[in-house]
């Protein structure tokens, strides 16, 4: 059974690498290999498609093994291990090559492994820079044998990018950050030289390797004091999310670190006229980093993108959030010791209002952002009538959100007294209420219910005249909402085609359309839900008909007649004594 295991892997991992284990990879100019091709298909093939470092070492182990077997490459036996290595005299068949290079993958697999596991148990962290130099030997050993007249050209450049990362990597974990970026810049200079002198089809996996690596030469690089490294490397996390796996965590780290040293110079924040000391580093970092999220928000390339990013604002608006509710109850029972009087908003708790006003307001530009996409989508036709396309009552629901919030700026504690405060509120809400009255008459449109959608699109423009009024005292208070005016432009428009679709519904009603087929036989008229999914042929369940009942018979003469008199008939009870006793029991009396 492990036999035929071993063969059946085997076979499926054959059609997967591009060369074959039992079959030699030569070239008139001599043996070769494709390093990168083999271990990005391993990779992606063995779990790395899911960060299973695990799966893909076990993998490696697997093809070591088979390898070894298939080579006649034993390293002693069951009892006894006896260390073999490749050597140049070897090199008549590439797999010898691929035997080496495998080792490098578990080593490098294995540390990866252990770079996951590190984030709870730190004493792993060693066990990890030794793999790691494990890897980085069987690299050198790899170039070794590939500056051999034996092996092409091709294999040996390749041969000495895949070293030089393997050594970037272990002089990066070791924060040596001159050594690694000299080391990643020579791995990357070798792919750029091999992506330009094969076609287009070829260049795309070397072009893919040179992005995996740039994002840490520019973090060697801000670590060696250059401070444009810095702003690329935080274009690039809110961006595209930074480099992936080791590199996510290390910019995260850099990111809070260059922060947490700018936050040192910060001390207050101005808000609504008042002016704030911050004392929170938590908060501090999260208001400085306020302005690059923002700017990366209004810079994304897409939709999913600005998602992203607008969840990744809200979760650091949340953390800090709780951190200043921590103070917030340190604070009370501070107070309730000394018996303060709570009159006057406290600085935290106006810092609290204030970075819960962020939150809110960040919540309502992302459903504002998300019920464009879905505007968007709606007016495109529907070309797959089986797939759930976007309707009305999904951005009414948005916009129910949207008001939700807002209703909760307007009670903000500090902000009570400000009128001009709660007024911008109340223009904003009376905006969003506009588009959510205008979405529930589109909804109201799709089931032809006319006179109710008319109703609505009145309400909608009421609400935009009313918001174009009170604008006008309020300077810059709409710069950041919707356009009312395109709104009651395409109310207005939406008005006529509702009249227009009422009328005609009512001719196609007196033609008899809501009548089913076998009512109007004789009659033509295309009607196209004939040929849908609920055609009206017949009237099912049907109406009820009067039909003849049994007739119920009443006795009526009965009360009027006289009976004759019946006490003659009838006996009379007399005073019979013990005679009359002993008569009635041996029936003289009957």
């Amino acid at each position: 059974a492990a036999s035929r295991k071993m063969a059946l892997d085997k076979q499926n991992e054959g059609k997967i690498l591009p060369m074959d284990e039992n079959k030699e990879n030569t070239t008139e100019d001599g043996i070769g290999l494709e390093i990168l091709q083999i271990i990005k298909d391993s990779q992606q093939q063995h779990g790395l498609r899911h960060g299973d470092y695990q799966r893909y070492r076990g993998y490696c182990s697997r093809r070591l093994r088979r390898l070894r077997k298939t080579l006649g490459f034993k390293c002693g036996n069951r009892h006894k291990f006896t260390g073999k290595k490749v050597t140049v005299e070897m090199l008549s068949d590439n797999r010898y090559l691929l035997l080496v290079l495998m080792e490098a993958e578990r080593a490098w697999s294995y540390a990866m492994q252990l770079k996951q596991e590190a984030n709870t148990e730190p004493r792993k962290r060693f066990h990890l820079l030794s793999r790691l130099r494990k890897a980085a030997k069987h690299g050198e050993r790899l170039e070794k044998l590939c500056e051999s007249p034996r092996v092409d050209a091709k294999t040996k450049l390749e041969a000495q990018a895949y070293t030089s990362y393997l050594s970037g990597m272990v002089r990066f974990e070791l924060q040596e950050w001159k050594a690694a970026m000299e080391a990643f810049n020579k791995c990357k200079t070798i792919y750029e030289k091999l992506a330009s002198a094969f076609t287009e089809e070829l260049a795309v996996l070397y072009h893919q390797r040179v992005e995996e690596i740039s994002p840490n030469i520019r973090y060697c690089a801000y670590n060696i004091g250059d401070q444009n490294a810095m702003n690329e490397l935080m274009q690039m996390r809110l961006s595209a999310g930074g480099g992936g796996g080791m590199m996510a965590e290390k910019l995260e780290a850099l990111i809070t670190q260059t922060r947490a040293k700018q936050a040192a110079t910060m001390s207050e924040v101005e808000w609504r006229g008042r002016t704030v000391p911050v004392k929170i580093d938590k908060a501090r970092i999260f208001l400085l980093g306020l302005g690059d999220n923002e700017a990366a928000i209004a810079q994304a390339a897409n939709e999913e993108t600005k998602e992203r990013l607008y969840e990744t604002l809200l979760a650091e608006c949340r953390d800090t959030i709780q951190a200043v509710r921590e103070e917030l109850k340190t604070e009370a029972k501070q107070r309730e010791r000394s018996d303060e009087a709570s009159g006057k908003v406290s600085n935290l708790q106006f810092l609290h209002s204030y970075l819960t006003y962020i939150k809110l307001w960040t919540v309502v530009k992302r459903n504002e952002s998300m019920a464009h996409m879905l505007q968007a989508k709606l007016k495109e036709p529907q070309t797959d009538e089986n797939k759930r396309g976007p309707r009305p009552q999904d951005l009414i629901r948005l916009y129910d959100i949207i008001l939700q919030s807002l209703a909760e700026l307007s009670s903000l504690q500090g902000l009570e007294e400000d009128h001009t405060f709660q007024k911008e509120v109340a223009l904003k809400m009376l905006v969003y209420k506009a588009y959510r009255c205008f979405f529930i008459a589109q909804s109201y449109v799709l089931v032809k219910k006319w006179s109710e959608a008319l109703v609505l699109y009145e309400r909608v423009l009421k609400y935009a005249k009313e918001v174009q009024s009170k604008a006008k005292s309020l300077n810059n208070s709409l710069k950041d909402l919707p356009d009312v005016q395109e709104l009651i432009t395409e109310v207005n428009a939406e008005k006529y085609s509702l009249q227009a679709a009422a009328i005609l519904g009512g001719y196609l009603t007196c033609k008899g359309s809501h009548f089913p087929l076998c009512e109007r036989l004789e009659t033509f008229h295309l009607d196209p839900t004939l040929v849908g999914k609920q055609p009206n042929l017949v009237q099912f369940p049907p109406d009820f008909q009067p039909i003849p009942c049994k007739p119920l018979f009443f006795d009526l003469a009965l009360n009027h007649v006289a009976f004759p008199p019946l006490d003659d008939k009838v006996e009379q009870k007399g005073k019979g004594g013990l005679t009359g006793y002993i008569k009635g029991i041996f029936g003289f009396g009957s």
